[in-house]
């Protein structure tokens, strides 16, 4: 039998000086007494897992809304990539792979439906009464939102998810920000977790991208990282297995060149504590120069061949149109809203209970809804 208290004293014996100990955490926002055998970041990660918001994830579009196809990745499934890669990171460099998993995790936790359409929508229909960004609204559903446990709203997570979640936002002057803005970087874990979002979503956008037909393996040809690594795999696969292939060893190239530049900026930094990594002025988990630029290389093929092509544009078209009906039948007629929402209407405010409401539906939820609302067919 292992316990809490030896799994501590593993994380001491065995990470490195620059990783985040659980026993060292700076605790939470509300008491709670010790598990007997879970680490304070293994609770984290386990409450993440059974939280609404992050079963929600399953129908939450990525690039493609969940219903175009069953091979597409949604949420849950990037969620899932990011946590994989970033424990591979995390194992690698000696950091503390339960916070690497549980950030991983709660890092997407407050995107609305239709991904970034549906944000842009909700942030633009928000006007003066408050901005939108998913990723402080990650930290609001993981501080306020959530009600799964008595004497406290929210999950109740340590400080260091909590400071990964508000750091990876795009919006530093945020309220919900505000708390972790002393130091420049966050943690190390959590630099890992976001540099594993990045590689994530690149490669597999790419997988996706494929699979729709919006780019052929032809037009590939003209991204480097692609070159590489299919050319040797074609010539003995179909090509199937070989983009099947050549999407691995992309992974892998970037997973490898993580770790063996973060390696020298922790010498050449001298990082010897996570403070430190944190006092950092720039993050100490990266990419090299050759791979940034094949990355931005990359990022930039997929945001004219992907992200902005015909297809994606007149689904974001029909999305935000969900979204701004819906948003604004409640903003004229709030009583529309389902009578536990509405009655937060007084301690909330209508037009973040309404925003919170929205950003909480699933990409098949947020349809449902708008049919019921507006199909005189369709039974209430």
């Amino acid at each position: 039998m292992k316990t809490r208290a030896e799994a501590e004293k593993a994380e001491e014996d065995h990470l490195a000086c620059y990783a985040q100990k659980s026993g060292r955490s700076r605790g939470r926002r509300h008491h709670e007494d010790q598990h007997a055998y879970r680490t304070d970041f293994m609770r984290d990660r386990d409450r993440i897992i059974h939280s609404s918001a992050f079963r929600r994830l399953e129908y939450k579009t990525q690039v493609f809304v969940y219903h175009e196809g069953d091979h597409y990745r949604t949420r849950l499934t990037h969620t899932m990539e990011v946590a994989q890669i970033a424990r591979t990171i995390a194992r690698a460099l000696g950091l503390n792979e339960d916070l690497c998993e549980a950030i991983a995790l709660s890092h997407d936790l407050g995107h609305p439906p239709f991904g970034h359409s549906g944000q842009h929508t909700l942030n633009r229909l928000m006007g003066d009464n408050g901005q939108f960004e998913h990723n402080a609204h990650s930290l609001r559903i993981v501080d306020h939102i959530e009600h799964a446990y008595t004497g406290f709203r929210g999950l109740n997570l340590t400080w260091e998810v909590r400071e990964a979640i508000a750091k990876h936002s795009k919006n530093s002057g945020a309220d919900e920000v505000v708390e972790f803005s002393k130091l420049p970087q966050a943690s190390m874990e959590a630099q890992v977790a976001d540099i594993a979002d990045s590689i994530a979503y690149n490669s597999h956008d790419l997988d996706d991208g494929i699979t729709s037909g919006l780019m052929t393996i032809a037009s590939m040809d003209e991204v480097a990282l692609w070159r590489r690594f299919y050319s040797p795999a074609s010539e003995s696969s179909t090509p199937k297995l070989a983009k099947s292939l050549a999407i691995r060893k992309i992974i892998n190239a970037q997973v490898g060149d993580v770790i063996d530049e973060t390696e020298k900026a922790v010498t050449a930094y001298q990082i010897s504590d996570p403070d430190k990594a944190r006092a950092n002025l720039l993050p100490v988990v990266r990419f090299s120069d050759s791979m940034k630029k094949d990355q931005a290389e990359l990022k930039r093929f997929l945001h004219k061949n992907m992200y902005t092509s015909y297809k994606v544009i007149l689904m974001e078209e029909k999305v935000c149109k969900v979204i701004e009906d819906l948003f604004a039948t409640y903003e004229r007629r709030p009583q529309l809203l389902p009578p536990h929402v509405y009655a937060k209407t007084g301690s909330e405010g209508k037009y973040r209970m309404i925003c919170d409401y929205i950003a909480g539906m699933t990409d098949r939820y947020a349809f449902e809804e708008h049919r019921r609302l507006f199909d005189p067919s369709t039974r209430v």
